[in-house]
Formats: C-alpha cells, structure tokens, sequence
C-alpha cells in the first residue's frame, strides 16, 4: 500500500528497508516525516486552503483506486505547524530520545510487523532529507504547510466504489467536526466537485464512520444531516439524479442469535435421528399414505396464514404470511412452541405496517380463537369418541387421558405460584385488548370466514397427518380418537418448556395412540413420521424464509 501511495505521488512516509525477526515477525522501516497531527492544531487554525490541501492529497490517493479506509485527524499530518519541519517541539521526541512505542505508521520510523499480518508500531530515529528545514515558530499552519497522510496499513489497493466514497464520508465528517458542515462541503467541492460530494452521500452514515467520529457524532446528532443538506444545495434541484440508497450492517446480534439456532437445531436434530434408523422405518411405511400426511403437513402453512390473516383488518399478503408461518418452524428450534411463533407473527403484522398495540392484539385474537377451538373440538372429538361404540370402553380412553393430563397441567398451574404469575402475566398481555380487535373482525363476514377456516382446517390438517401416518404403518385407528389424540398432545407440547415441545409431544401422541388401540410399534412408527414432516423437514425451507423475510425486513 505504501508503494503504491508513492507511485500515485501522495505524500506518506516511504518504505526504506524491511527485515525478518525471528520466524514470525517482520520489521518495516518508513522515513520519519515531522508534522503536527491534525487533531492536535486547534479548530479556528483549520484554514479553508489547509482542508483544500488534505483534499488534494486524498484525491490523489483514489485516483488509482487506493483506498485508505481511515482518514481520522490522527491520520493526518500537517508539516511546519508551530516549528521547524522535523524540528523537536514538545510531545515529538527528538532523535536522541530514542525509540517510542504507540506511534501511528509513518510517524515514526519503524514498525513490527508479526506473522499473522497485525503491526506493532515504534518511532524511531530514521530520518529524510524532507525532514531538515529552516526553524520557525509559526502559531498556525503557513500558507505553504504540506499536508502528509499516514497509517495506511488498513488501506487496500484496487478499492471498490463504496471504499472510496466511504473515506470521502469519513473525512468530511471528520472536519465538519472541526470547523462547521458549511466550510467542510465547501472545501471538498473546491477541490473533488458537486458530484463526487453527491454520490457520497448515501455513505453519510454514522455506521460507515470511525469509532471516534461517531463519538464526536453523538454531541452533534444533526450533523450529517446538515452535511446532507450542504451538499444537495451545490447543484440546482432539477440537475439532481436521484442517488440509490445504500444500507450498511455490522455483525448485528439477531444475526449471530440466528448461527445460534441454527447450530443448536441441527444438533438437536442429530441427537434425536441418531437413535433411530431412519432408513427402515421410512421403507415399511405406505407411500400413498405418506404423500397424504405430506400434503397435509404443507396444507396447516396455509391454513395458519389464513388464520392470521382473518384476525388482521388490514390486508397482508398472503405468500409473505405463509412464509412467516414457515420461518416460526425454525424459531420453534430454540424456543417454546407456543412463545417462537407469536413472537414472529407479532413482528411480521409490525413489519406490515400494523400500530404495535394492534399488532398484538391481533395476534391475541387469533391465539385465544385457537384457544377455544381447540377446546370444543377436543370435547366434541371426544364425544364422537364415546358414542361412536358404547359397547367398548377403549375408544373413550384418549379423552379420559386428555381430561386427566389438562386438570394435572390446571392444577399444577394453580398450586405452583410463579408459574401462575407466569401465565397470569403471559395470558394478560396476549389476551389485553383482544375483545374491541374480534368486535372489528366480526364487522367483516370475509374476515370471519378467513379466520375461523383457518383455525379449523390448521387442527383438521394436522389430525389428517397424524391418521395418515398411522395408517402409514398399518394401523387403522378411529378418526375422532385421532383427533382427541392429537389436541391432547399439541395443548401438552405447547405447555412443555422445551423447544417445539420436544419430548412431551412424543410421549403424549405414541401414549395417546396406544391408548386409542394402536399397537406400540405402529404407534412409535408413526410419531416419528409425523414429527419428521411437522417438524423437522419445515426447519429447512423456515431457515430459508426467516433469512429471506430479515433481508428484506419483514420481521
């Protein structure tokens, strides 16, 4: 980098001689250039013609495509301020001081260089021709100052377009900083032009800058705004183009929490597979059975989108709605089943431009929906159940179970205090608001049907899967004692603290099918058949729409 600085004629100290120490380390001796770092000469001493000349040297630098990536005031030295050039002065040690370490590259004359590429900086006592001057005692730069830029060891050569304009950001941020956004813009057009300003500035972003001009921005927050606005005054409106947007990210932690999912999901998903031969149980089950339970499993996206969406007065869309649906399967990896997917439809109805308060209350509304649907279905299931064959007491037996396992949950709710502050604060703020939300989806029939067709066809999706499953295997089981089966064990993984409900589904579904007169092995088949389809296969293509969806900011 520093070569090529010189062969573009930018004026930065030059490489002199390199050495190896030892087998991992190197040492990179620069000319010692003698000037006052920019940040050390006082605001009212920054002239118009010192920034034209920083300017200059900054051109210089990108015109072959170099790109310095950070031109802070430390980076910046201005020659002949308060002294001679290379003259000794307090805070810049003389030869005889001998070396310093801390100095930025170029200040000094030497900096280590370790193996793995990271620079260990010292001043010393290698000194130019360029250094030897006549002495002054000049209090501010003279007209004739000379302007050096140094530390380019974060430089790249060959830069891109963004790397260029992001230094032009950064500088002039930096001295509007100094002396003002209206003399900065100034200076910078003198010197680059209108346009080259213009299409910087999308980069005016306080993520695009330097650790320390963004702590100068935070005591300036309009700043860049104004620098904006310096700008866009150069030319007339009607020789404006407009500029594209540019969106600039750091490695923000929704995005290391997503790697952690996604790693923790995949081994889960390897504990739980590596117990079972997947192989076999797959090759004895029915195909044509298989493809149902299939296409039922893609049909309960749907049906939880129509859901959603029957429960929300504004209008979504319904392919981003069914690929929320689908990027809740992935969250439902590291969280609760019941929590992960709330969570995403709340964010995607705010996304979607619904008021927050609006947002969950419409998403109360449907879960207290499904709420009372599942309750009269299991009870109207379990009926049918009973009735179906009085002369058997075994077809009633998963409603018993059903009845037995809600009052345990129910009274372990109530005995246990903070789990029923628990639900008493999650119920409270779910369900707040959510009766003036149904009063505004029950004006609109359509509404009505979208969304109680939904609640009903996500339940009856889901039994159908789980019957085909069954019959997968061979099992033959009653419809109705399918269904008790399953709202049984979804109201069962959905109080269960693990993530998807892992392991109370399981065991309430091969129980519950047990119960209901199928055989342990089919039964055992069959859950995991159904787990597969419901769970695990959607982790996938939901990892796909959750990452497409942030992309775009969707949630």
């Amino acid at each position: 980098m520093a070569y090529a600085a010189v062969a573009a004629g930018v004026r930065t100290p030059r490489l002199l001689a390199t050495t190896e120490v030892g087998t991992d380390a190197a040492v990179l001796a620069y000319e010692h250039v003698g000037g006052t770092p920019l940040s050390e000469i006082p605001d009212e001493e920054i002239s118009d013609d010192l920034q034209r000349r920083i300017w200059t040297e900054v051109q210089r630098l990108q015109a072959p495509r170099l790109a310095h990536r950070r031109l802070v005031a430390e980076s910046i030295l201005v020659e002949g301020y308060g002294g001679a050039r290379g003259a000794h002065r307090p805070g810049v040690p003389a030869v005889s001081e001998g070396l310093r370490p801390g100095a930025p590259e170029g200040a000094g004359a030497v900096n280590a260089v370790n193996g793995d590429g990271s620079a260990l900086s010292v001043s010393g006592p290698v000194a130019s021709a360029r250094d030897a001057g006549d002495a002054g005692d000049a209090e501010g730069p003279p007209d004739g100052s000379r302007v050096c830029l140094v530390d380019l060891r974060a430089g790249e050569i060959a830069a891109g377009d963004l790397l260029l304009l992001i230094d032009i950001a950064q500088l002039l941020t930096e001295l509007a900083l100094r002396v003002g956004p209206e003399r900065a813009v100034r200076a910078a057009a003198d010197v680059l032009g209108p346009d080259t300003l213009a299409a910087a500035v999308p980069l005016l972003q306080s993520i695009a800058l330097a650790r320390t001009t963004r702590a100068g921005l935070r005591k300036n927050k309009d700043l860049l705004s104004r620098i904006r606005e310096q700008i866009l005054a150069l030319r007339p409106a009607t020789e404006r183009t407009p500029e594209q947007p540019v969106r600039l990210e750091r490695f923000r932690p929704r995005t290391l929490i997503s790697i952690i999912a996604g790693a923790f999901g995949a081994y889960v998903l390897l504990s739980q597979l590596s117990h079972v031969n997947l192989g076999s149980t797959l090759a004895a089950a029915n195909w044509w059975w298989t493809a149902i339970a299939l296409v039922a499993a893609v049909v309960s996206y749907v049906a939880a989108a129509f859901m959603l969406r029957g429960f929300v007065p504004e209008r979504l869309p319904l392919g981003r709605t069914v690929m929320a649906q689908l990027a809740g399967s992935f969250v439902k990896l590291v969280a609760p089943a019941a929590v992960g997917l709330v969570a995403i439809n709340t964010r995607f109805l705010m996304r979607a431009g619904v008021p927050s308060g609006l947002a969950v209350t419409s998403v109360g509304a449907s879960q207290l929906t499904g709420l009372a649907f599942h309750i009269l279905l299991l009870f109207g299931f379990g009926y049918i159940t009973g009735t179906a064959s009085r002369e058997s007491s075994l077809p009633t037996r998963p409603l018993i179970a059903g009845l037995l396992i809600a009052a345990v949950l129910v009274l372990v709710v109530v005995v246990v205090p903070p789990l029923r502050r628990f639900v008493a604060k999650r119920l409270t703020s779910m369900f707040s608001g959510v009766v003036p939300r149904l009063l505004d989806v029950l004006q609109s029939p359509a509404k009505i049907a979208e969304g109680f067709g939904g609640t009903l066809l996500l339940t009856v999706a889901f039994v159908i899967c789980l019957d085909a499953c069954v019959r997968a295997f061979g099992g033959d089981p009653d419809f109705a004692a399918v269904a008790v089966v399953f709202l049984t064990g979804n109201a069962l993984g959905s109080a269960a603290p693990t993530p998807g409900g892992l392991g109370a589904v399981e065991f309430a579904l091969v129980g519950g099918l047990q119960l209901a007169g199928v055989s342990p092995g089919v039964a055992t088949s069959a859950v995991l058949l159904y787990r597969l389809l419901t769970f695990w296969l959607p982790v996938l293509p939901g990892w796909a729409c959750f990452t497409w969806l942030q992309r775009r900011e969707a949630i």
